[in-house]
């Protein structure tokens, strides 16, 4: 039985949304958005999802259903040659059983989140019915012979809707054709619900990092950096909102070991999954991003709407938002020492640190409006919907 199932008029246009997980991080708050403006477009919204999670009481707030069903995910060890042999027999095998899920529902269009699902796209190809995928991953440290693999399923999508320049560029980079069905869609970000107020003035300098704990996002360089900050004498310390994907435990394990030794002991907090960040944001002086590579980069937007200066690195998506020295402060990947001395920079400048998060306050509001991205990914779904139905949503809910 449905998750929040309601009572719906016959004829209303249907979306089915495929979502790797029930967590809340970028690419899942960002299918949220897509849910809202679909509602509000007159669309009745389906998610599954493979299990229970705080994504769920969202989605159903936002006006969606939402059922739990198992597939698999996309993970990291596909990205390698056997793997992706192991990839092909995964993706054969589920597209299968999902087909007859697209066919039992027959929704418009189906909207799968992420490229961790190519198996949607395929049953959807299967079932004849129309798919979009959204793009949220600019990966482009693999092999290219890899990166060409788990890139070539996008061609089944009729629709690629990617969340900024960087995405697009990854994928072409290894199957320039997919540029027929590609459109780019920046993120929707919407700011606090009340405004975030300004940090205590006393205690220590609090850096935040919001994110999920994993290699890729480099928390480690962040603990790093404030261990050289408080080694020259700083009163600064860290805290970390995010967990981590099933199976890098052991990364965990390795911060919070380093977290222990003298230099860094108390120094930092581990608060796993935040759901308000908001809350985080606010109770901190800086934001800081580490990752080593980013599509665009939602933790870093919401630092700038809750206005709070951002130390992020030179990376991908990063560069979509912060222009350096205009919106923020980029530094090198994967270098402790120069995001140390971009903290230290903005601590010993406070007035400079000021206006840099009031620029970059003002150009995420310009920038990333939830009612621009609410207009563009409904137009899209109307596309793919009509294309289906032979109808608008207005007309199939009269």
């Amino acid at each position: 039985m449905p998750l929040g199932a309601s009572s719906v008029p016959n004829g209303r246009p249907t979306v089915l949304i495929a979502n790797p997980s029930s967590d809340v991080y970028g690419s899942d708050l960002q299918m949220v958005e897509t849910v809202r403006a679909a509602v509000a477009a007159g669309w009745q919204v389906d998610v599954l999802t493979p299990g229970d999670g705080p994504l769920v009481s969202r989605l159903q707030t936002a006006g969606a259903t939402v059922e739990f069903t198992q597939f698999p995910v996309l993970r990291r060890s596909f990205a390698s040659p056997l793997g992706l042999i192991r990839l092909a027999a995964t993706a054969l095998k589920s597209a299968i059983t999902l087909r007859r899920i697209i066919v039992r529902r027959s929704p418009s269009v189906v909207y799968v989140n992420t490229v961790t699902l190519p198996w949607w796209l395929l049953a959807s190809r299967l079932a004849r019915v129309p798919s979009i995928c959204h793009v949220h991953e600019a990966e482009t440290a693999d092999r290219r012979l890899v990166r060409r693999a788990l890139t070539m399923p996008l061609a089944l999508a009729d629709s690629i809707v990617l969340n900024g320049t960087p995405a697009r560029e990854a994928a072409l980079d290894v199957v320039p054709r997919l540029h027929r069905t590609m459109r780019v869609i920046e993120n929707g970000v919407a700011g606090p619900p009340i405004p975030v107020n300004d940090p205590p003035p006393s205690g220590p300098t609090r850096l935040v990092v919001i994110g999920r704990l994993s290699p890729r996002k480099a928390t480690h360089v962040a603990l790093e950096a404030v261990a050289r900050l408080r080694t020259s004498g700083r009163d600064v310390v860290l805290e970390l909102c995010g967990d981590a994907f099933p199976g890098y435990e052991w990364y965990v394990t390795s911060l919070h070991e380093r977290a222990s030794q003298p230099d860094l002991v108390g120094a930092v907090t581990f608060s796993g999954y935040v759901a308000d960040v908001w809350q985080a944001l606010e109770r901190s002086h800086v934001l800081v991003a580490p990752s080593l590579g980013e599509s665009l980069g939602n933790a870093v937007i919401q630092g700038l709407l809750a206005g709070r200066p951002v130390v992020a690195t030179d990376v991908q998506g990063h560069r979509e938002a912060i222009v350096h020295d205009v919106t923020g402060l980029l530094v090198p990947a994967e270098d402790p020492e120069a995001m140390a001395a971009a903290v230290a920079r903005l601590l010993d400048d406070p007035d400079r640190a000021a206006q840099l998060a009031e620029t970059g306050q003002q150009m995420a509001v310009d920038r990333f409006a939830t009612a621009r991205y609410d207009a563009e990914i409904v137009d899209e779904l109307c596309i793919r919907g009509t294309a289906s139905t032979g109808r608008t949503p207005a007309q199939g809910a009269n």
